[in-house]
């Protein structure tokens, strides 16, 4: 794939945009700005940053984010760890999440469910789809899908990620 089809240009309105996002709406259209979103995105989430991802595509509540096989992510069984995968397709359902909310609504993941479908080995891309409500005036669920594939196309984890979403906080007691 070249640098051109792994890349998306949705931008995502500014006045509802996180700051992850804004940056990506600036860097994620060129190869250099990508490599230095994901180096920025690694140092802004340092769990997720262990696993050295790298986000190809964003936009309007989808996302398509890849993870090298190496070594600091494989388990004894010579193929990639559990809690790796789990941490992508997290990663994948958050930056899907935060691409579609407004600025003001609160999220935090207060469940997830994760299906291991094959031994992982190889390059992954994970891809994260969120649909939640345009408005959020009250505590609402929703659930974002993230499907991690190998390099064969094959699908080796599912992962359902509960997120809660709030409206912003009163600044009255």
């Amino acid at each position: 794939m070249n640098a051109n089809s792994t890349t998306t240009r949705q931008s995502i309105p500014s006045d509802n945009a996180h700051r992850v996002i804004k940056m990506w709406n600036k860097l994620g259209h060129s190869a250099a700005g990508r490599k230095l979103f994901n180096f920025m995105l690694g140092r802004t989430v340092p769990y997720s940053g262990n696993i050295k991802a790298q986000v190809l595509t964003l936009g309007d509540g989808k996302v398509t984010i890849a993870m090298n096989d190496r070594r600091a992510v494989r388990n004894h069984l010579k193929s990639i760890h559990a809690i790796a995968l789990a941490n992508l397709g997290e990663l994948a359902s958050g930056m899907a999440m935060f691409s579609k909310i407004p600025n003001s609504t609160r999220a935090i993941v207060v469940d997830l469910d994760i299906k291991y479908l094959k031994k992982a080995r190889g390059r992954l891309i994970a891809t994260g789809t969120a649909n939640p409500p345009d408005v959020v005036s009250e505590p609402t669920r929703s659930i974002v899908e993230a499907e991690i594939k190998d390099s064969s196309g094959d699908i080796v984890a599912t992962i359902n990620v509960h997120w809660l979403l709030s409206p912003p906080a009163s600044d009255t007691p």
